[in-house]
């Protein structure tokens, strides 16, 4: 005759309970860890090319004075016909506007601060998702921990959901695949 199972008294099932949800809360947490350092590399690829893009406006604006001062002796020169001074002057402006040598003219530089703002925006694309993702995280790691309090299965299901999502976040987060 088959020996019937007993039903599992409230400390049994708490030590089992406790025994899987440790295991998840250390795998929810590692993946926490994982969103947060990703989320904080795209932080700071938005902040450094904001002030990069700003730095190379700014040189921009003072290559763009320092060409209209030019322009104004220019034109002070070709007033005086001073040609040696005017040929120099000419050569300058040139290279205010355009310096494929240095990378420094005013086209290359805006070319350049553009750029910087493109990748900055794909790299502000990510922190939404990554920060609904960290959430995600923190709740499921919460309803874990109530979870043990309460001996309570379906929280354990639960929390399992919203770490799944979590993780869609985060995968989300990383290669914007929608």
């Amino acid at each position: 005759m088959a020996q019937e199972q007993k039903p599992l008294s409230r400390s049994e099932r708490e030590a089992r309970i406790k025994d899987k949800a440790g295991w998840v809360i250390t795998v929810l947490a590692a993946m926490l860890a994982v969103n947060t350092y990703i989320a904080s590399g795209y932080s700071g690829k938005v902040l450094t090319n904001t002030i990069a893009a700003n730095n190379m406006y700014s040189f921009y604006q003072a290559k763009s004075i320092k060409q209209t001062l030019a322009e104004q002796s220019l034109d002070d020169a070709t007033a005086r016909g001073e040609t040696i001074k005017i040929e120099k002057l000419q050569a300058k402006i040139a290279r205010y506007e355009s310096d494929l040598a240095t990378g420094e003219g005013k086209k290359e530089l805006l070319e350049g601060a553009q750029q910087l703002e493109a990748d900055r925006d794909m790299a502000r694309q990510h922190g939404p998702w990554l920060t609904f993702a960290g959430t995600g995280f923190q709740l499921a790691i919460v309803l874990l921990s109530a979870r043990i309090v309460a001996v309570c299965m379906p929280m354990f299901y639960g929390s399992l959901a919203v770490g799944g999502i979590a993780s869609l976040l985060l995968s989300q987060g990383i290669w914007l695949w929608f």
